[in-house]
């Protein structure tokens, strides 16, 4: 399981690297309404499927590597002390990240190029989106999005040594980039409402 540090950590890194995130994933974000009925009602379950798919993929992501690197673990013994050294350090390096000391990080992103490559035409059929179900697929399809902040939680995440351990990280952290996100959303969709009022 995860301990409340671990679980304070995953999830202010998510909030703290809330205004990358934004950078990364705001256009998605406020282009989910696009497709849908004009009532809010309708609109927020979108919202809501599209953040859920996401986190969902990150905390996925997570359990299938941190389960790898627990296997490693246990039959290489010197690996589990490597990757307590790791995860301090990783840490460290995403309070530089965040704060925009240092964007070493952003190198990380080219390791799931290749991944992206085949997922993101798949994206491209669930837009617009019509319906909730639409919007979690979608989400879980936009978690893969090659990001350094993300793969950056994900690295530390996976010096948990256990599969529950790294996708309860990833779990938190996704939790922690809620806020802005679903934010940016709700104001993307107010603002397209305001702009409609005022040409009519």
């Amino acid at each position: 399981m995860i301990n409340s540090a671990d679980a304070i950590a995953a999830f202010t890194i998510g909030l703290m690297g809330s205004a990358h995130c934004a950078a990364m994933c705001g256009g998605i974000a406020g282009a989910l309404s696009l497709g849908i009925d004009q009532n809010r009602q309708h609109k927020l379950p979108v919202i809501a499927g599209f953040h859920i798919g996401r986190i969902l993929s990150y905390a996925l992501i997570g359990a299938l590597l941190g389960s790898v690197a627990a296997a490693l673990a246990e039959h290489i013994k010197p690996l589990s002390v490597a990757l307590r050294i790791i995860a301090g350090l990783l840490l460290i390096a995403m309070g530089l990240y965040v704060a925009s000391w240092w964007t070493g990080l952003t190198s990380v992103e080219r390791v799931g190029v290749p991944i992206w490559s085949r997922l993101q035409p798949l994206t491209k059929k669930l837009l617009p989106v019509k319906s909730t179900g639409g919007a979690l697929a979608l989400g879980a399809l936009w978690g893969w999005l090659p990001c350094g902040l993300v793969y950056s939680a994900l690295s530390w995440a996976v010096t948990a040594e256990s599969t529950v351990g790294a996708a309860s990280r990833m779990l938190l952290f996704g939790i922690g980039t809620l806020p802005a996100m679903v934010t940016m959303s709700i104001a993307a969709d107010t603002s397209r409402r305001l702009l409609q009022q005022q040409n009519t």
